[in-house]
C-alpha cells in the first residue's frame, strides 16, 4: 500500500513539475497581447520590447511576467529621444490571473526592474517629453473592469536606474546615477504607510556650473500615502548626504499642475564630525577616532509651490563657531573653524535665490585662510563677489587630513585677491564689467608623482587684472630639465565658468630641456594580479586651448638627440598644435621646421616641411628613424647635406608617432664633400664583387642632387647620375620602409676598364681604331633588401656588346686589305688567285682569335677566377 501511495505521490509531484514547466508556453501569446494592448492604448510613442515570458519559479506560487529590453521613444518634438528604457521588467501576479478572459483585466501585485534609464527633458518652449498619453478625441473614458492590466501593488525594486532631468529654458541639468529604491506597501488602500530604502549619486549642474559631483545620497523612510489626496508625509526617516546625517519632517503632496511643499529638515546632531562626513567619499576617510570642537549644523525648510514659474520658498544655514578637528596618528590639527553659509529664497521666484558664504576662515599652526562670497541673481546672470586671503603651508595638509597622496606637499600659497564678475561679461568678453584685483604665489613647491618624477617650482607668481591673468613669473626644475615661463591668460572666467576656450600668450625659456621629463609612463600591470594594464587613452590636444607659446632653450634632449640653440613658436588652437619657424643646431648643422599636428579627427595626423642645411649625412641618416627609413644607404656616405623635406600622414592616436605606412612626401637634396665607406654596406660590397671595375671608396658623390618621393611605405628615387671616373652610372629604382628593395643601375663603360687583356688588345689597336669603341651599357639588379641583397648583371649582353665590336672593326679592316689586294692583282695581274683565298683564311684566324679574346676579357670581369 505504502509503495502504491509513493507511487503515486511521485507521479503528482512529475506532473506538477512539468506543469509549471508547461503552462508558461500555454499563455506566453496571451500575455503578450495583454502587454501589447496596455501599450498601445496608453501611450503615443514608439514603443518596443524585446520578448515577454512567464514564469512560475521565480515567485512561486505567483506568477511572474518578465519584459526584455522595454524601450519608450518619442515622437515630435522629441523625436528620437529616449524616455524610458528597461532592461529588465517583472510584474508580479496570482496563478489565478492567468486563466481569466480575455477581456478581464490581470492585477498586477508586484513590480521589478533593473538596468534602466528615465530621460525626462523639458525643450526652450517648456514642453516636456514625458507627456505621452493618448488624447482621447471624443472623451470615451473605458471602466477600470475593461483596462488590460490593474496595479495592485505590494511591493516594487528597481536596481541600478539613472535618472537625467534637462530644463533647456532654465539650463539645469540633474542626474540621478546607479539608483536603487525598493518600497513595500499594500497600494489596494487608499491610505498607507510605505517603507522604503533608497541609494543614489546625485549631480547638478546649472548653466554649465557644478554644483554637485557624484554626491552619494542614502534615504531609509517610512511614507504616509494618501492616494486620494495625493499626499507624501515624512514619518520615520533617516537620510545620509555623503556621510553627513538629516531628518525630514513634513510632508509633499501633487496637486493639479503644481505640488505643494511643506518639509523641514536638520542635522540629528550638532557635532563638528558632520561636517566631515559632507566631504566626497573620494576626498574622506574614516571618521572613526576624530577629535572634535565646536558645532557644525544644517538646518532648512522649503515652502510653498513648485509651478512652471514658481519654487518654494526656502532657507538653509549651515553653521559652524570656532571649531576644530585633530585625525588620530595625525601631528597637527585645523583650529579656529568658522563657517557662516546661507542659501535662501524668500519670494518663490528662482532668479531671487542668493548664496551668501559670509565667512569661511580656518587656522593650521600659524597660517591663517579667510574666504568670503556672495551669489545673487542665479538663473538669468549670476553676479559673483568673492574675496581670498590667506597663507597654507602645503606641507601641513597632510600633516592636519589624510589626504591619499604617494608623496607629501610641500611650498607656501600665499593669496590676496578680490573678485567682482557678472556672467553676461564674461560670455561677452566686456572687461570693463569685470573687477579683479590681487596676487597669488607659490614658492618652495615640490610635489612627486607615483612614477618617483618630481617637480619643484622655486617662484611662481600671479597677477590679477580686470581683462587678465598674468604670470609674472615661474621658475621651477624637473629631473634634468629648467624652465622660465611668463605671460598673459585671458577668459579665465569664460573657460572656468562657461566652458570657453582658454586664451594665452606665453614666452619660455631652458638651459636645458629633456622631453623625456615631461612624459609620463603608463601604469604597469602588476604582476601578482596578473590583470592586464589599463589600455592608453588616444592623446588630444585640449580642444578649449587658444594659445601661443614662443620657445628658446640652450639645449633640448630628445631621445638620443641633442639639439642646441632651439627656438620657435607654437601655435595651440582647435585641437591643432602648429609649430612656426622652429630652428636648431645638430648634426655639424642645422635644422628648419614648420608644421602641425591635428588631433580633431578619430586619427590624428601631421603635415611638415623640414629644411636641413650643412647637417652631416652620416649622423642624420643613421640617427635620426624616419630618415633612415626613407634612405637606408646614406649612413655610410661621409659629407654634408642641404635638403628639403615635406611630408605629411596619420600618427599613432595613443603615442602620436608617424605611421610609415601612411607617410607621403618628397625631398630634394643636395650632397657636398662627400665621400663613401663602402666597406660598412652589405649592399655596396655586393656589388662591387659583382661589378669588377668598381672601387666605391673612390666614389665622389660631390654635389650630387637627387630627388625621391615617398607614399603608401614606398620611397621612389627619380633617376639620376654619378659619374666614376669616366664611367657613367644612371641609378633609379624603389625601396619599401620595410627595407625591401628594387633598384637598377645602368653603368656606360669604356673598354679600357675591362682589365689587362682588354688594354693590350686595344693598344694592338691603332689610335683610329681604339677611338672607334663605343662605351659598352652594363645593367645591373638590385633586390632583396638592404641587409641581404640581390645583384644580378646581363653579362652575356656585355660580351655580346663587346666582340661585336671587335669583329666589326676587325672585318671591316681585313675586307678594306682584301679589297685593296684584289684590285691590285686585277689591275697588275701579278699575283695567284689563291690570293683572295689567303686573304680570306687570314681573315678568318683573325676574327676567331678576336673573338676568344673579347669572351676571355669579359668572363673574367664579371665572373671570380677559380684559385
Amino acid at each position: 500500500m505504502l509503495k502504491k501511495v509513493l507511487k503515486i505521490s511521485a507521479i503528482v509531484i512529475v506532473v506538477f513539475v512539468a506543469a509549471l514547466f508547461a503552462i508558461p508556453y500555454f499563455f506566453k501569446d496571451q500575455i503578450k497581447a495583454k502587454i501589447a494592448e496596455a501599450i498601445n492604448e496608453s501611450v503615443d510613442a514608439k514603443v518596443s520590447f524585446k520578448d515577454a515570458d512567464l514564469s512560475l519559479f521565480k515567485n512561486f506560487p505567483n506568477a511572474t511576467v518578465g519584459i526584455e529590453k522595454l524601450v519608450i521613444i518619442n515622437k515630435a518634438p522629441f523625436e528620437g529621444d529616449t524616455l524610458v528604457s528597461l532592461g529588465e521588467l517583472n510584474l508580479k501576479m496570482s496563478v489565478k490571473e492567468l486563466f481569466k478572459g480575455k477581456d478581464e483585466p490581470l492585477s498586477i501585485q508586484g513590480i521589478s526592474s533593473t538596468n534602466g534609464l528615465i530621460n525626462i527633458i523639458f525643450n526652450k518652449d517648456g514642453v516636456g517629453n514625458f507627456d505621452i498619453a493618448l488624447k482621447d478625441q471624443k472623451e470615451d473614458k473605458k471602466d477600470e473592469a475593461s483596462k488590460p492590466l490593474s496595479l495592485k501593488i505590494q511591493n516594487y525594486k528597481i536596481e541600478n536606474f539613472t535618472f537625467r532631468y534637462i530644463d533647456q529654458g532654465s539650463k539645469i541639468k540633474m542626474v540621478i546615477d546607479s539608483l536603487n529604491h525598493e518600497g513595500t506597501g499594500d497600494f489596494t488602500n487608499s491610505k498607507l504607510d510605505l517603507t522604503t530604502k533608497s541609494t543614489a549619486k546625485v549631480s547638478l549642474d546649472m548653466d554649465k556650473m557644478n554644483y554637485m559631483k557624484d554626491v552619494k545620497l542614502t534615504l531609509d523612510a517610512v511614507l504616509g500615502i494618501d492616494l486620494d489626496q495625493s499626499k507624501y508625509t515624512f514619518k520615520e526617516n533617516k537620510a545620509l548626504i555623503n556621510q553627513l546625517p538629516l531628518e525630514f519632517d513634513g510632508f509633499i503632496q501633487m496637486a493639479e499642475n503644481k505640488q505643494i511643499y511643506d518639509l523641514k529638515f536638520k542635522t540629528p546632531t550638532s557635532s563638528f564630525t558632520n561636517f566631515l562626513g559632507l566631504i566626497p567619499s573620494a576626498y574622506a576617510s574614516s571618521l572613526e577616532g576624530v577629535k572634535t570642537t565646536g558645532d557644525f549644523t544644517v538646518n532648512g525648510f522649503a515652502k510653498g509651490e513648485l509651478t512652471e514659474t514658481t519654487v518654494p520658498k526656502f532657507n538653509i544655514e549651515i553653521a559652524s563657531n570656532n571649531a576644530s578637528f585633530q585625525y588620530p596618528n595625525l601631528p597637527k590639527s585645523v583650529q579656529n573653524i568658522v563657517i557662516d553659509t546661507k542659501i535662501i529664497n524668500e519670494t518663490g521666484i528662482l532668479n531671487d535665490t542668493y548664496v551668501n558664504l559670509d565667512k569661511l576662515s580656518f587656522r593650521i599652526d600659524q597660517d591663517v585662510f579667510n574666504a568670503k562670497a556672495n551669489i545673487k541673481n542665479i538663473t538669468v546672470n549670476p553676479i559673483v563677489d568673492a574675496a581670498l586671503k590667506g597663507t597654507i603651508n602645503l606641507a601641513n595638509l597632510s600633516k592636519a587630513y589624510p589626504i591619499k597622496m604617494d608623496k607629501p606637499l610641500a611650498g607656501i600659497l600665499k593669496a590676496d585677491v578680490t573678485t567682482n564678475f557678472d556672467m553676461a561679461s564674461v560670455e561677452k568678453s566686456q572687461y570693463e564689467n569685470i573687477k579683479n584685483a590681487g596676487t597669488m604665489s607659490l614658492s618652495g613647491f615640490k610635489y612627486t608623482d607615483e612614477n618617483n618624477k618630481s617637480m619643484n617650482i622655486s617662484t611662481a607668481l600671479v597677477e590679477f587684472n580686470p581683462s587678465k591673468i598674468n604670470l609674472k613669473q615661474f621658475d621651477a626644475t624637473t629631473g634634468k630639465s629648467d624652465i622660465s615661463i611668463n605671460g598673459v591668460l585671458e577668459n579665465f572666467y569664460g573657460f572656468m565658468f562657461k566652458k570657453q576656450e582658454l586664451k594665452g600668450n606665453f614666452n619660455m625659456s631652458s638651459n636645458q630641456l629633456a622631453v623625456d621629463d615631461f612624459m609620463t609612463a603608463g601604469e604597469p600591470a602588476k604582476e601578482e594580479t596578473k590583470t592586464a594594464a589599463k589600455p592608453a587613452e588616444a592623446m588630444k590636444i585640449p580642444a578649449f586651448l587658444n594659445c601661443t607659446l614662443n620657445a628658446k632653450a640652450t639645449t633640448v634632449l630628445y631621445d638620443n638627440l641633442k639639439l642646441k640653440d632651439v627656438s620657435g613658436k607654437l601655435l595651440i588652437k582647435d585641437e591643432k598644435a602648429t609649430l612656426e619657424n622652429f630652428k636648431t643646431s645638430i648634426f655639424g648643422g642645422t635644422i628648419g621646421l614648420t608644421g602641425a599636428v591635428s588631433t580633431k579627427e578619430k586619427v590624428p595626423t601631421f603635415d611638415m616641411n623640414l629644411g636641413f642645411n650643412q647637417v652631416d649625412i652620416a649622423q642624420t641618416f643613421t640617427q635620426l628613424d624616419m630618415m633612415k627609413k626613407i634612405a637606408p644607404i646614406a649612413g655610410i656616405i661621409n659629407g654634408k647635406l642641404n635638403s628639403t623635406i615635406k611630408l605629411n600622414g596619420n600618427l599613432d592616436a595613443k603615442e602620436l608617432t608617424p605611421d610609415l605606412k601612411s607617410i607621403s612626401g618628397d625631398l630634394l637634396g643636395q650632397l657636398l664633400s662627400t665621400t663613401v665607406n663602402a666597406n660598412n654596406s652589405t649592399l655596396l660590397n655586393s656589388l662591387s664583387s659583382n661589378v669588377k671595375f668598381l672601387n666605391l671608396n673612390n666614389l665622389n658623390l660631390n654635389d650630387l642632387k637627387m630627388a625621391l618621393t615617398f607614399d603608401n611605405g614606398k620611397v621612389n628615387v627619380k633617376p639620376f647620375d654619378i659619374k666614376y671616373q669616366d664611367i657613367k652610372a644612371t641609378i633609379g629604382g624603389t625601396h619599401g620602409f620595410d627595407q625591401t628593395m628594387n633598384y637598377t643601375i645602368k653603368f656606360d663603360v669604356p673598354a679600357k676598364y675591362l682589365g689587362t687583356e682588354a688594354n693590350n688588345l686595344i693598344a694592338k689597336l691603332s689610335p683610329a681604331d681604339a677611338a672607334k669603341l663605343e662605351n659598352i651599357p652594363i645593367n645591373a639588379s638590385l633586390t632583396g633588401n638592404f641587409s641581404n641583397p640581390k645583384i644580378s648583371t646581363d653579362m652575356k649582353t656585355a660580351v655580346s656588346n663587346l666582340t661585336t665590336q671587335l669583329v666589326n672593326q676587325q672585318k671591316e679592316k681585313l675586307t678594306q686589305k682584301g679589297t685593296a689586294a684584289l684590285t691590285d692583282l686585277i689591275n697588275k695581274n701579278t699575283k695567284a688567285k689563291d690570293t683572295t683565298q689567303a686573304a680570306k683564311t687570314e681573315k678568318e684566324q683573325k676574327t676567331q682569335e678576336v673573338t676568344k679574346k673579347a669572351n676571355d676579357l669579359l668572363n673574367g670581369l664579371f665572373k671570380k677566377k677559380n684559385p
